[in-house]
């Protein structure tokens, strides 16, 4: 027990003057050392910029996709579950619904369009679905618009933002039908909220509006049936994803069906540029590591003679190799803490139209990756202190 009792106090001890000799070693030096936290700073900046432009460049192409009051998504047949390659039959969607098993579904209409009755002309999503079925999000300030071909619409809060519309206000559309423009008016009835699809703020019509507005090509414009893109599907039982997917393929023809994940997917260009933005992050990780690998490695350098003078008065390489690790955390730490405080201050100044979304988990990986590449691009000057001998060191040997 007192060997114990005394080995406990020997590691105090070292931790201690590990601690004081790191500490003091920043304070004496702190120009050298704001400096380089300064440069970690930075690297925190972009790193968290980085993992919030990618949050923000997904949930544009995303959200709307991703928040579905579904589990499964029909496409047509061989369409390879793309979204705009899909067209359905009309009679596809009571075929679904009579599934046994399917709780509801809900045919979804997508289009592009144009608000040309505002300051600057907003480009936007539109889409129909039918009010109360999977495919339509909850209404969070106003009413669903009417079915039918009632002029009314849907306004994603995005929308609104960019534009300043608000519920009762009259909106015009540009549409391109055959080799026309033809302009059309839309009363907004209701908002909801975190539906942009492919990157665009999203107008919510009935599906019969939708089909007489949207845009169309010249051998389209004789036809009144709207045609789904896709129906999302709601189970009554959520955890049977699987059996349900092969129940409905048999008994409905010409489909094909998919998760909400690979739908996502699937989205044109989401996986290539998710890969691309990771793989950003990680190398301007990397180049973290070098930088401050290099910096330790070079104050290890300058400083041999003081740790073999450590040494020779009987410190011990535990002692030398915390003090180092020590004061990178401390560096390391303060770099990400002003890093931190930085994005915020930026953040704060971005327009609504920039798409950065700061995802607490996503954001405190980042910081979590970046206080580990600390020790760890230091690691060879920590060895290399440790390794130091008192005689070499003083030139005595």
């Amino acid at each position: 027990m007192e060997i114990k009792l005394k080995k406990y106090k020997q590691n105090m001890k070292n931790i201690f003057l590990a601690t004081y000799l790191a500490v003091k070693e920043v304070v004496r030096n702190r120009g050298r050392f704001l400096l380089v936290a300064l440069v970690i700073a930075l690297i925190t900046l972009l790193v968290l910029f980085i993992a919030a432009l990618g949050e923000g460049l997904a949930n544009g192409n995303r959200q709307y996709v991703a928040s579905l009051d579904a589990q499964l998504i029909v496409f047509l047949e061989k369409s390879d579950y793309s979204i705009s390659s899909s067209r359905l039959q009309t009679n596809t969607v009571k075929a679904i619904r009579r599934v046994e098993g399917v709780a509801d579904a809900g045919p979804i209409y997508t289009s592009n369009t144009e608000i040309v009755s505002v300051s600057e002309p907003l480009k936007v999503s539109m889409l129909g679905a039918e009010a109360g079925r999977p495919g339509m999000p909850s209404i969070i300030d106003g009413r669903n618009f009417r079915g039918g071909e009632a002029r009314e619409a849907v306004m994603d809060r995005n929308v609104a933002l960019r534009s300043e519309l608000k519920i009762g206000d009259t909106i015009q559309i540009r549409s391109t039908q055959g080799t026309d423009d033809k302009f059309f008016d839309l009363v907004i009835v209701g908002l909801v909220d975190g539906q942009s699809y492919f990157f665009q703020p999203t107008i919510f019509v009935p599906s019969a509006t939708w089909e007489k507005i949207r845009p169309q090509s010249e051998a389209e414009l004789n036809s009144d049936t709207p045609y789904p893109n896709i129906i999302a599907v709601k189970l009554v039982d959520p955890t049977q994803v699987d059996a349900m997917s092969t129940r409905i393929v048999n008994d409905v023809s010409n489909i094909e069906i998919a998760t909400l994940e690979t739908t996502i997917n699937n989205i044109p260009g989401y996986s290539a540029q998710q890969g691309t933005v990771q793989t950003q992050g990680v190398f301007t990780l990397l180049i973290g590591i070098l930088v401050i690998g290099g910096f330790f490695q070079i104050q290890i350098l300058q400083k041999v003679p003081q740790i073999g003078v450590l040494k020779a008065i009987g410190s011990s390489n535990s002692v030398v190799g915390l003090s180092a690790v020590i004061q990178i955390i401390v560096v390391t730490a303060l770099g990400v803490g002003i890093g931190g405080g930085m994005t915020y201050l930026f953040s704060l100044g971005f327009p609504p139209t920039i798409p950065l979304v700061f995802n607490g988990a996503r954001s405190l990986i980042a910081v979590a990756l970046l206080l580990v590449i600390g020790p760890l691009g230091g690691m060879v000057s920590i060895i290399y202190a440790v390794r130091i001998e008192p005689l070499k060191a003083l030139r005595l040997g």
